[in-house]
């Protein structure tokens, strides 16, 4: 009764692994107190002498610290393909291609124009990745405990997509009044040139609503970008090493696990920009023009003006995103924080599957 039941409760789940191919666990179980040693994915295995313990409030605070990071400075180094990405965006008939782009920003403003908008990029960026990864830990070990741990692996994939787009809601929050200012700075020529400029300039005109009036098309944006980000990359962790590594990965060096993060890193990343794309180019415009909703955006771009500037965003947003995971991982290695390997069927589940002796 129980293994027919729950066997048809995994295969119905759209967010299921392909069935129920099992390895080998290279841990144990149990951890040395009796207690479960919790399964969720990350890139490496477990190693003794951890700094602190999975899921206390140190854990949490130092991912925070990794996903500023990773956020702040990645964000920050790709300000130039960013601010031509944005005046493709918002201004199409002047700003033709990447190439184009760059060129006609030299020749108006010279390379210091190019990066226009570092400081509220650094500053909002920071801050988002503050939230990202900070809070996507904690909405992973609150949502998998309130599911248990049966239920946490039929069900991981639905999991990191809670807890992702949970993490991106308040994200979005604190990254919202620089985005806006850096899309001003970017697209609107003479309107500011620096961030302490354009704050007080924004405030006198509109008020607090001129840093928040692009939070909702932000969310439209980020959190899919964001769901994308953390569930494809846990599922593709997950894949690379059971078909692609060629050795266990208890085996892999730190450096090896390192390399497994870039790669499934960046294509999560092609992934993300793809499906976030339109709502981009909505906040571009939408921060460009005083007084627009985002209704009145997306009817102006049509179908074919939100993917304007896609490519250029593929390229961006690849290679962020397999930074930011490279960084964060690495920031993991640093501080000697845990990082449980990717999921396996929990024994108890095994049992009630049939599918050990």
């Amino acid at each position: 009764m129980y293994p027919t039941a729950l066997t048809q409760l995994a295969r119905v789940n759209p967010f299921s692994a392909p069935l129920f191919s099992l390895q080998t666990a290279d841990e144990p179980q149990q951890s040395v107190g009796g207690s479960r040693s919790r399964r969720l994915a990350a890139a490496a295995a477990v190693d003794e002498g951890d700094s602190c313990e999975f899921g206390s409030q140190k854990y949490f605070l130092l991912c925070g610290f990794g996903g500023i990071l990773s956020c702040g400075t990645t964000h920050t180094a790709v300000v130039p393909l960013d601010l031509v990405k944005c005046r493709m965006q918002v201004n199409p008939d002047k700003y033709k291609s990447i190439g184009n782009g760059f060129a006609v920003t030299v020749r108006e403003d010279g390379f210091r124009g190019l990066a226009k908008g570092w400081a509220p990029t650094f500053i909002g960026y920071s801050m988002q990745g503050l939230c990202k990864f900070g809070f996507y830990e904690v909405f992973k070990v609150f949502y998998s405990d309130l599911l248990g741990e049966e239920n946490t692996y039929l069900w991981r994939t639905s999991l990191y997509l809670a807890a992702s787009a949970s993490a991106e809601f308040f994200a979005d929050i604190a990254l919202a009044p620089m985005e806006a200012a850096k899309v001003r700075i970017q697209t609107q020529p003479g309107y500011a040139n620096t961030l302490r400029q354009c704050a007080p300039k924004m405030y006198a005109e509109e008020g607090l609503w001129a840093f928040y009036k692009g939070v909702v098309p932000l969310w439209m944006r980020q959190i899919p970008y964001t769901m994308m980000k953390f569930a494809c990359f846990e599922r593709t962790v997950e894949t690379l090493y059971k078909y692609v590594v060629p050795k266990p990965r208890s085996e892999c060096s730190k450096p090896e696990q390192l390399v497994v993060t870039f790669v499934a890193g960046y294509i999560a990343g092609v992934f993300c920009a793809i499906v976030s794309h339109p709502a981009d180019s909505v906040v571009s415009v939408l921060n460009k023009e005083k007084g627009s909703t985002a209704a009145q955006v997306l009817k102006k771009l049509g179908p074919k003006g939100v993917w304007k500037g896609l490519v250029a965003r593929i390229i961006m947003i690849g290679t962020l995103t397999a930074l930011q995971w490279f960084i964060y991982d690495s920031v993991k290695v640093y501080f000697r924080l845990p990082r449980p390997p990717p999921p396996e069927m929990p024994e108890s589940l095994k049992k009630k599957l049939g599918l050990t002796e």
